[in-house]
């Protein structure tokens, strides 16, 4: 199969699709990869290492998207990629449909097969391919915060780790999985005083054991939140859904209850925030403030680290990204735990949870049939 690595376009996105390393392994296994001119340089590969690695350079995303019979992105397609999808086409990238309808109807409309990196599920009930990334944002999520609490940047001048005789700052991780673990990690390990909420008494279990007493975590209430979040100075939200919108957690009549110059950073932005008032911001200007409560909402805070997060999130779907070029759709057919990344096939919205969370009618992969 011809696959085509198209520039990303996102503002402030810095990733790409492959790595010349990913592209040695699909050369390898007799594909084709055609990749954008330029589209390595936010990871500091040049065409050169393209083409050393058995890459051939397209001049323009036109022609990547013209030629490709599967494009491998990292974000979401955005409205000027969307007119250049074909039925037949494979997509596959990270979409986070749920809350951008927009999007999905420009894929249903494009007719392209679009496989989500997020709603891919593993045998134990996982998201591998949402896992890499979620683990930078979890421990990017605590130097954000650490930043912002600076009081040239507006937040209250506290340190996170305190100094001997001066406590520590306060950090609440709300949601204990693979990035509220990795924000509990790296906030212990800089010395706050940290506290993780969830909802499941066997993770709460894992972490306390993971962390030998190091971390307070707490059973996820209404009333133990609400207390948790107004004594914090820095409040991770990471919570996550697959394929559905991020619940509302913080309200804002919480936010004015805050120490003012608290920082509250949403990693579940991509999937709509799980507080009230956030609003997707960018690494070009990360933060605003409402009721006194600095807020940083980037919605792709892996991209500031996109070396890092681009050989992560490689390692995660080179496997998948090769069975879906050496099986085309018969891969998704086959596997169902790739299957539960089909998002949209045909014009149609083929995952549960998105098709609820936009309204749209769902059509089950399994009853129709994706082979043909």
């Amino acid at each position: 199969m011809l696959v085509g690595v198209p520039r990303e376009i996102k503002n402030n996105e810095f990733r790409v699709g492959l790595t010349p390393a990913a592209v040695r392994e699909y050369v390898a296994r007799g594909h084709e990869v055609l990749v954008e001119t330029g589209a390595g340089l936010g990871i500091d590969a040049d065409d050169a290492a393209y083409v050393a690695a058995g890459a051939t350079i397209a001049a323009s995303a036109a022609e990547v998207f013209a030629k490709a019979g599967m494009i491998v992105k990292v974000k979401e397609p955005q409205p000027s990629e969307w007119t250049q999808f074909r039925p037949g086409q494979i997509l596959f990238t990270y979409l986070h449909l749920a809350p951008d309808p927009a999007q999905a109807r420009g894929l249903m409309e494009s007719g392209v097969t679009a496989v989500a990196y997020e709603t891919v599920t593993d045998a134990h009930g996982g998201l591998p391919l949402l896992a890499p990334m979620s683990e930078v944002a979890g421990r990017l999520s605590i130097q954000a915060a650490a930043t912002a609490l600076q009081k040239p940047n507006g937040g209250r001048g506290i340190l996170l780790g305190g100094v001997p005789g001066v406590a520590p700052a306060k950090v609440v991780v709300i949601g204990g999985g693979v990035v509220g673990m990795h924000a509990a990690r790296m906030a212990a390990g800089l010395g706050a005083e940290v506290t993780v909420l969830d909802r499941s008494v066997p993770r709460l279990r894992e972490l306390d054991e993971l962390f030998a007493g190091r971390v307070r975590t707490r059973y996820s209430t209404i009333d133990a939140l609400e207390s948790e979040v107004l004594a914090a100075d820095a409040v991770i939200g990471a919570v996550l859904i697959p394929g559905a919108a991020a619940p509302k957690l913080v309200t804002r009549a919480m936010l004015g209850k805050m120490k003012r110059g608290a920082v509250m950073v949403d990693v579940a932005i991509d999937q709509g925030g799980c507080f009230e008032t956030s609003h997707a911001t960018t690494h070009a200007d990360p933060t605003y403030v409402v009721d006194g409560v600095i807020h940083y909402c980037v919605a792709n805070m892996p991209g500031a680290v996109a070396l890092t997060s681009s050989h992560a999130l490689n390692h995660a779907t080179l496997p998948l990204g090769l069975a879906l070029a050496g099986e085309g759709l018969a891969a998704l057919a086959r596997d169902p735990h790739l299957r539960n990344g089909l998002n949209v096939h045909r014009g149609r919205i083929t995952h549960r949870a998105v098709a609820e969370a936009l309204g749209e009618s769902f059509a089950d992969p399994d009853a129709g049939g994706i082979a043909a």
